[in-house]
């Protein structure tokens, strides 16, 4: 077993954690004026703690999301394109595909509103998986647009075509087949412009499972998502080709939460039949900025690792810094998000490429306007490019590509030696994926779902009194199980994930390689 000293996990009684437990009252006023209330009571609390996330909070559970935070915070809303990452044998075009991955990765951000999930256990892990049609490209392109083929929004007119009124986990998912019918959806970039128009589109789906999730990441009062089990077959044809469920493709997750204070959790993706996978810690710091919270990485959060294993570029590895966000609007209620400073894309055993993606500072006055700038550039022995992380800062002749956009909207790339700027993503369009998760009768204890489904089903049914109950019975359960560690002498040891997380990599134990496996292979029930 590695040395856990050098990554004790402190117990909810350790000395060490910050402080006692804030409790934060319940206003007793119904609708989102009583939110606002206990929001704003909460921020004046928060007001000089260097870091919320680690603050000890029992929140009233109708300030929460119901759906678990192991599942919400997901770094790969659209498995398509992660899929894709090692599909061509030029190394350029693989850089493109990771790029695909990292704006579509938090897609979750681009429509759906800011919420609070619960808050993780110590042991608590979800596992789940999508089946995935993967993306094509006109003419075989693959520095074109992709053509993607499950759960788009109708981009251009917003009109409801089979509209989809998930809103949260089902409390009790039967995975019964649950089918929308659409032939074909036409979807169109607006606005035209320097952009080029995208490709006709067709939304494909089957076998939706009424325990799937969109966890109320959906705006359907502005934008309609369809759902189809069946593809027009002119349109098809023409677009993509003929599609069968015998060319889905297994993508399957796995997450566990590793420590309570700080919080963390470690993550891994897998792709078997491609030969990719990806890994991370998840930790955040979170802390009051005026009346806004800034959102950044937490000190063992490096990154997301993604790994090509086999096929084209096998060796490669990307390492994928996270930005920095805030959430704004906490004075009225209407949350938004915003992204600041740059992330970073590195390559190991690979092109000696480097990518800047930059978030441009927003304005004090008006609307975000959510726009980026970013360069892909050599880089060189001398490490001098470490320090590089605007696009100003790099020399004109180490630029290989260029970047811009609106991490909301469409990105388009195009050489330094080019006149014309190409299409690499349009993420107006695209929807979070539902995850497919096992029944919850055959889930264990510490199971996302099977944990929190009190709270859920309470939440659910609008009863937030017993659903806050439920959740302090959790909570309390917890710190007795910590008490009853500490007073054995026990150390926490994740069941999953290896304890020691100090290079950002996450390593699988035997069991969790084995859970791994067994998702990857299940068959659904009808």
């Amino acid at each position: 077993m590695p040395d856990t000293d050098r990554n004790p996990i402190v117990e909810d009684d350790d000395p060490d954690a910050p402080g006692a437990p804030i409790s934060v009252p319940d206003s007793g006023e119904s609708g989102e004026g009583g939110k606002l209330k206990m929001i704003i009571g909460l921020l004046k609390r928060s007001l000089g703690v260097k870091d919320i996330a680690a603050m000890r909070l029992s929140l009233p559970a109708s300030l929460l999301e119901p759906v678990p935070n192991l599942e919400y915070w997901c770094y790969l809303d659209r498995p398509d394109l992660f899929v894709d990452i090692n599909s061509s044998p030029d190394p350029f075009e693989r850089l493109l595909a990771v790029l695909r991955f990292l704006f579509s990765k938090d897609t979750k951000f681009v429509h759906g509103k800011i919420c609070k999930p619960y808050n993780s256990v110590l042991g608590e892990f979800f596992l789940s998986h999508w089946d995935v049609i993967p993306v094509s490209f006109p003419n075989n392109d693959r520095t074109q647009p992709p053509i993607q083929h499950l759960y788009l929004y109708n981009a251009d007119s917003k009109s409801a075509l089979t509209p989809t009124h998930h809103t949260h986990p089902d409390p009790n998912p039967s995975y019964s087949s649950s089918k929308s019918r659409v032939n074909q959806l036409q979807v169109s970039n607006a606005g035209g412009g320097k952009y080029p128009p995208s490709p006709t589109l067709s939304a494909v789906e089957q076998n939706l499972a009424a325990g799937m999730s969109d966890i109320s990441l959906s705006a359907p009062s502005e934008r309609s998502l369809v759902e189809a089990d069946s593809i027009n077959s002119s349109d098809s044809n023409t677009a993509v080709g003929s599609l069968s469920s015998s060319e889905r493709i297994r993508v399957a997750f796995l997450t566990e939460q590793i420590s309570h204070h700080p919080p963390i959790s470690a993550f891994h993706y897998t792709v078997p039949s491609r030969g990719i996978s990806a890994t991370g810690i998840d930790q955040i710091h979170a802390r009051v900025s005026g009346t806004s919270v800034k959102v950044s990485p937490g000190a063992k959060n490096k990154g997301i690792f993604v790994n090509i294993e086999e096929g084209f570029g096998k060796g490669e590895k990307y390492r994928i810094t996270h930005p920095t966000a805030s959430v704004g609007g906490i004075l009225t209620g209407k949350f938004y998000a915003t992204v600041q400073e740059c992330s970073i894309v590195t390559i190991e055993n690979g092109e000696k490429w480097r990518v800047i993606v930059e978030y441009k500072d927003e304005s004090w006055l008006g609307s975000p306007k959510s726009l980026m700038e970013g360069v892909v550039h050599t880089v060189g022995d001398d490490k001098s490019y470490e320090s590089w992380t605007r696009v100003k800062h790099v020399p004109q002749d180490r630029i290989v590509a260029k970047l811009e956009g609106c991490w909301r909207d469409r990105i388009r790339w195009k050489r330094p030696q080019d006149t014309e700027w190409t299409l690499l993503i349009d993420v107006s369009y695209l929807s979070v994926m539902p995850k497919t998760v096992r029944d919850i009768p055959e889930q264990l204890p510490n199971e996302s779902r099977r944990l929190w489904e009190g709270v859920t089903n309470h939440l659910l049914s609008k009863e937030y009194g017993e659903a806050t109950r439920v959740k302090q019975t959790i909570e309390q359960a917890q710190r007795d199980l910590a008490a009853s560690r500490k007073k054995k002498g026990e150390v926490f040891q994740p069941v999953y994930f290896e304890s020691e997380i100090e290079s950002g990599e996450p390593i699988l134990t035997a069991t969790g390689r084995a859970l791994l496996e067994q998702e990857s292979t299940r068959v659904q029930k009808s």
